[in-house]
């Protein structure tokens, strides 16, 4: 009976002392599922790649993106936000993290009590743009021109509830202009449509604009953003313009289930602000038409606070519904 006893202890002591070993890993010790909420080949899939792949290489473990495409990002988030707070399963959300929660009468999760933000990893504005045929050469000029022509313009957007749909939005509100939304299915459709001067007026997303306000295929009036766009740093802000407190800007943003140890979202963390800072990185994401940000979590988590409010407003006041 005393050797079995002394086994016992034997066993336990190897047992505590494997655990102890196990507890000692430093983090990642295994493979790091990160989720897009989105299918493959979006601006958001596209960076999130980019800083897997940089995890990967800098912490020794692999960050593998799993796409979780369906209901506007629900699915994905709702699947991160029950995962284990343990930091091996990430979030790379877009503004979906913010507008969702009063674009939907239910969605599977609650946008702050069940994430942790790490970082807003990235931003990209969007801009106001029109077709070259019309007499409006700043935003001012375009506001007179509407007002003088009640219920005559509209502006095309890439989709209901998306960022540039909700700049729209709110741009009619603020200055209250009878101004018809026309929401198309993707960036592609909308820009055709204002190219062929069926929807004079359009607010899309940045990085598929682009080309076209170069070309000449398009006028750019303004940008969404606090800041000139380094994509097109002749067009003045919103702000410039004489329009204030219109900032919209497509965030790329990394979070975690909330719970998880700040160790590891400040491991985290501090990784992703070397990333972005890194020269090939910014020269990708400046590509992609986004600025790096890497913020802190808590500024993070205080733009999400700020943002839910403020897009669930336009929403309630713009009577916008997604069926």
């Amino acid at each position: 009976m005393t050797r079995v006893v002394r086994a016992l202890a034997a066993l336990l002591v190897c047992l505590s002392g494997f655990l102890a070993t196990a507890e000692a890993q430093p983090y990642p010790s295994r493979p790091v599922r990160v989720i897009v909420p989105f299918a493959p080949g979006g601006p958001t899939d596209v960076i999130a790649r980019i800083i897997a792949q940089k995890l990967s290489e800098n912490l020794g473990q692999q960050f593998v993106v799993e796409n979780r495409a369906g209901a506007g990002g629900n699915i994905g988030m709702a699947a991160v936000a029950k995962s284990p707070a343990d930091g091996y399963t990430v979030l790379v959300s877009s503004s979906s993290i913010v507008v969702n929660p009063s674009l939907y009468s239910n969605i599977p999760f609650d946008a702050i009590k069940d994430f942790a933000p790490v970082t807003y990893a990235a931003a990209s504005p969007n801009v106001l743009v029109v077709h070259p045929s019309v007499e409006a050469r700043s935003v001012r000029e375009l506001i007179a021109l509407i007002k003088a022509n009640p219920g005559k313009f509209s502006f095309a957007s890439p989709g209901i509830g998306t960022t540039p749909d909700l700049s729209g939005h709110l741009f009619k509100l603020a200055l209250g202009l009878d101004l018809v939304g026309v929401p198309f299915n993707g960036a592609g459709p909308a820009i055709t449509s204002t190219i062929g001067n069926q929807t004079p007026i359009a607010f899309t997303a940045l990085p598929p604009t682009t080309p076209h306000v170069k070309s000449g295929a398009l006028r750019a009036l303004a940008v969404t953003s606090k800041t000139r766009s380094s994509a097109l740093p002749d067009v003045p802000t919103l702000a410039e313009a004489g329009v204030a407190d219109q900032e919209a800007d497509t965030l790329q943003g990394v979070l975690v289930p909330a719970g998880t140890p700040k160790e590891i979202i400040d491991t985290l963390h501090r990784e992703i602000v070397k990333i972005v800072a890194l020269p090939d990185v910014k020269e990708r994401l400046a590509g992609l038409g986004f600025d790096a940000v890497a913020n802190r979590p808590d500024e993070f988590a205080a733009q999400i606070r700020a943002e839910i409010v403020k897009w669930g407003k336009v929403v309630k006041d713009a009577n916008i519904k997604v069926e």
